[in-house]
């Protein structure tokens, strides 16, 4: 098996092998995760193999987990331990040989499902899913569990990977009868408790037969803290699909919401931020979200544009309309121009000519993911206003969407206006103040990162500090 130490491998091979299809940011983690597993005895319970398409970024992710290195960044120190741990133990490698899936008992996709959030009719890019899928098929085990942890549109599962698997299996004289698929979307969340929103959160999850069910609750129940974080099993693999689906798009319509009381605080001067801490108080409130920059990451951008191209494309339903959906996938689009706005009435209503540095590109603080982040938004909105961009970001070195380079270390010069567009932790320290206090003109808050005492002191040398969500006094 090219790429695969297998030399390496210490564990039992007689313990069952689990596959773990894509390396990205959930599948790393969760390879990882799965490798962590151990039984009453203290014995590892599986072998765990990576696997990435042989692409020279793919091969990058193999050679990563292979040493024991975590192939995306991340500043949680549990999951940076817990990989190099797992490579020196031998139950945990990688490789971008296809042929793998052979010798596994579980094979969890966590490959990526794309769709176009600016369409006006968005339609869903299965080719990516499908050839994934189809590999899996060509060589899987009759007996194996496949675990799609993928977000999805409605309906995948059962209309569109079951009959790759039949087909596949049809090819081999395999009975389809012996499929095993289950459903069980991931709550990953990236940042210092990374692979903890793995192992001790609650999961839902659902088969496409009664007996994939009862192996897929038997297979979480051997990775999941579920004592604490017990599993919640649907009734049909669609609903699941479905519930993370509405996860999500509940999630960025909370955001969504928040923008017409932001434009409308900062007009009549009063703090957002200290309304929403006071109504979250409430326990049937506390979600409520504060003001920001916009909504960002591969998830809250795309997963509630599902719903209507899965009606569409799936199920050919007719008549069906989303407007909570479009509504809030525009709200949020044009948030960042927002952020821009505040900047520009503070230059004097004009940004021509002007240097402007954007503090964080990543979609959110400490973590390297810059997928869909509204800081790419401030970047054209910024630009097609004529200002001359600066990006930092202590996380994100090289801006893969923009195929830029970032600064890791703020200019030593002063600039004309600052945007706080994400709140990394190194933001918060001393440091940044001092910076802002020497080479900062007028600086746009966008994510609550100055304190009131920090704000007062910037102000009283002459700054000028705006921040999203509060009136320009406050």
């Amino acid at each position: 098996m090219k790429n695969l130490k297998m030399s390496k491998m210490k564990a039992s091979t007689k313990i069952p092998t689990v596959c773990v299809q894509g390396l990205g940011f959930v599948g790393a983690a969760m390879a990882t995760a799965v490798a962590l597993s151990k039984n009453e005895n203290g014995k590892f319970r599986y072998n765990v193999i990576g696997v990435e398409l042989p692409t020279k970024e793919g091969q990058r992710r193999v050679d990563c987990i292979n040493r024991g290195e975590f192939p995306l960044t991340t500043v949680d120190e549990d999951l940076a331990l817990a990989i190099k741990t797992g490579s020196e133990d031998g139950n945990l490698a990688a490789t971008t040989d296809q042929t793998v899936y052979q010798n596994a008992q579980f094979v969890i996709i966590d490959v990526a499902l794309d769709i176009s959030i600016t369409e006006d009719d968005p339609r869903i890019d299965f080719s990516v899913l499908e050839d994934a899928v189809r590999t899996i098929g060509r060589s899987m085990r009759q007996d194996a569990l496949v675990v799609v942890e993928t977000t999805v549109a409605p309906g995948t599962c059962e209309h569109v990977i079951v009959p790759i698997l039949q087909e596949e299996f049809k090819k081999r004289g395999l009975p389809t009868a012996s499929i095993q698929i289950a459903h069980s979307y991931e709550r990953v969340m990236p940042g210092k408790e990374y692979l903890d929103s793995i192992i001790n959160y609650w999961r839902v999850y659902s088969g496409y037969t009664t007996e994939s069910a009862k192996s897929c609750r038997r297979f979480l129940e051997t990775i999941i803290n579920t004592k604490e974080f017990p599993l919640t099993e649907l009734s049909t693999i669609a609903a699941s699909e479905t519930a993370k689906i509405i996860e999500n798009s509940y999630r960025a319509t909370n955001i969504a919401f928040i923008d017409e009381w932001t434009k409308f605080s900062e007009k009549i001067g009063i703090d957002l931020y200290e309304v929403i801490r006071a109504i979250a108080i409430r326990p049937t409130h506390s979600n409520i979200r504060y003001p920001g920059v916009g909504v960002g990451g591969y998830c809250l951008t795309k997963d509630p544009i599902f719903a209507p191209a899965a009606a569409a494309q799936i199920f050919d339903l007719k008549g069906l309309s989303f407007p909570f959906v479009g509504l809030t996938k525009d709200i949020n689009q044009r948030m960042p121009c927002h952020v821009v706005d505040r900047l520009e009435e503070a230059m004097g209503n004009s940004l021509r000519g002007k240097e402007v540095l954007i503090c964080g590109v990543s979609y959110r603080p400490d973590i390297g993911d810059s997928r869909f982040s509204p800081s790419e938004t401030l970047v054209w909105e910024l630009k097609i206003r004529g200002a001359n961009v600066l990006l930092n970001d202590p996380v994100v070195g090289y801006w893969e969407e923009l195929e830029i380079r970032v600064d890791e270390k703020m200019p030593e010069r002063k600039v004309d206006g600052v945007i706080l567009a994400v709140a990394h932790s190194v933001y918060r320290d001393c440091q940044m103040l001092d910076w802002l206090q020497r080479n900062a003109t007028v600086i746009v808050d966008a994510v609550d990162l100055l304190s009131a005492e920090q704000r007062y002191q910037l102000k009283a040398q002459g700054l000028s500090v705006n921040s999203i969500g509060r009136g320009s006094d406050i």
